[in-house]
């Protein structure tokens, strides 16, 4: 059974500065969950990995807004992610009691034996738990499984491979979801960004593969390039009986979509050139600034990213 997550108003935060009104919030959240989600992320916990850059609604994920949600499309919808040096046990517990019940937390080979006993805290107070195994396209096979199996073992439900830079293709997806499948006692779930256009064709490996956990976001409206767009892939969803997925209402969702795009401007669907680059060469949102001048010039500075990380 799929389980679909609808990361707009965390994700899309990027574009808007986290900046959703409460209004638009509640709405949002009313009618993602009456189309099938069955979370829908509703903000960072105390901030992205720069929590200066986040300091909108959606980025900080009060208990005050926690509860607003909570209150209005029941705590078992109610879902957050957050990177372990921003909150510690107290914060975890404070979002429990305001009405979370999911809570993805963002790891890397990297993260420490401290940031592992927070997914185990977290577990142990009720929540479902995800880790997010950020930017998966820069790890090796054996950082993947070793991390995979870490995490399982402290209490993760979900597995996530996290496609932060977009340049994952399917082939890549389905090796990955194999890999996490086969070490790991846990669900695996897929975050496609779409720098490639390739988010869509992504889920779909993954969940052939054996992956029941995917994000979305409404008008793909997400981080550079976006992420997976939702409409795309309720309907697909909506079509494939060979997927079981809970019911799903396509008509809520595209009215969700037009409301989205008149009320929010910048979640209209837009790919920069220099996201293309970015997923294309594997380079983090982080290093568009290396981008100027003309596109000749882009593709040559990514090059040398390229290398330079390699």
């Amino acid at each position: 059974m799929i389980t679909n997550i609808d990361v707009t108003l965390r994700d899309g935060g990027y574009r808007n500065g986290f900046n959703f009104t409460l209004d638009y919030a509640l709405d949002h959240a009313r009618r993602s969950v009456e189309s099938g989600f069955d979370w829908v992320e509703i903000a960072y916990l105390k901030g992205s990995f720069d929590p200066s850059k986040s300091t909108g609604l959606t980025g900080r994920g009060d208990p005050d807004y926690v509860r607003a949600l909570a209150d209005t499309i029941g705590a078992d919808h109610v879902g957050l992610i957050g990177h372990p040096k921003n909150i510690d046990h107290s914060d975890l517990v404070e979002a429990y009691a305001a009405g979370a019940r999911l809570i993805r937390l963002c790891v890397s080979p990297t993260s420490s034996a401290a940031d592992l006993d927070l997914l185990g805290a977290a577990k142990d107070m009720g929540f479902t738990v995800c880790a997010n195994l950020t930017r998966v396209s820069r790890l090796s096979a054996r950082q993947i499984a070793e991390m995979s199996f870490r995490l399982a073992e402290a209490g993760a439900d979900v597995v996530y491979l996290a496609d932060s830079n977009g340049s994952l293709r399917p082939t890549d997806v389905s090796s990955l979801v194999n890999l996490v499948s086969t070490v790991a006692p846990a669900a695996t779930g897929l975050h496609a960004h779409n720098n490639l256009g390739l988010a869509l064709a992504n889920a779909l490996a993954a969940v052939s593969n054996g992956a029941t956990w995917i994000d979305s976001s409404v008008l793909g409206m997400g981080k550079g390039a976006g992420n997976l767009i939702a409409e795309q892939w309720i309907a697909y969803l909506d079509r494939d009986p060979a997927i079981e997925s809970p019911a799903v209402d396509l008509g809520v969702l595209l009215e969700l979509s037009d409301h989205l795009a008149a009320s929010v401007v910048e979640s209209r669907p837009a790919l920069p050139m220099t996201d293309l680059l970015m997923g294309h060469f594997d380079l983090s949102i982080e290093q568009r600034e290396h981008f100027r001048g003309s596109h000749r010039d882009s593709v040559v500075a990514a090059r040398d990213l390229q290398s330079m990380a390699s």
